[in-house]
């Protein structure tokens, strides 16, 4: 039955309605979605996601001299469909290879003052005597006694 945990590169039969084909399953191929698989396909000559627990019941172990005569009719073609899948699906980046993109920063200019101020000679001070009011009238808060 269907095991990867034994080897890198597993090869066996699909059995289905439609027909029985060689598949070809590669642990180091790219993680597909969960509850996936990717498997090289004979008779459609591509790298197929397969739902798991549909296919995995219908995958049958191949004996050595199966496999062996599997691989050296379809071995090229798995490679070719390998090299191709992995060329697509390089999501893989390590970033800490990939040089900085981003363009260097400016420091920002400094403004210069038009004029420069010694002392607060030009603000005037500000004398609340003039209102008219009395201070008794409100509360701490500001509030209007009188209202």
């Amino acid at each position: 039955m269907y095991n990867t945990a034994k080897k890198q590169l597993w090869v066996g039969e699909l059995r289905t309605a439609k027909g029985n084909a060689i598949v070809i399953h590669d642990n180091q191929l790219p993680q597909a979605s969960p509850g996936r698989i990717y498997m090289f396909h004979t008779v459609r000559n591509t790298i197929v996601e397969f739902v798991e627990d549909i296919v995995k019941v219908n995958l049958h172990d191949l004996d050595d001299e199966q496999i062996k005569a599997a691989m050296a009719e379809f071995g090229d073609a798995w490679k070719a469909a390998r090299a191709e899948f992995m060329l697509k699906h390089q999501s893989r980046i390590d970033l800490s290879k990939v040089p900085d993109t981003a363009p260097p920063r400016k420091a920002k200019p400094v403004a210069e003052p038009d004029e420069i101020a010694d002392s607060d000679d030009d603000i005037p001070d500000f004398d609340d005597d003039d209102d008219g009011d009395d201070d008794d009238t409100y509360d701490e808060m500001g509030d209007n006694l009188d209202d």
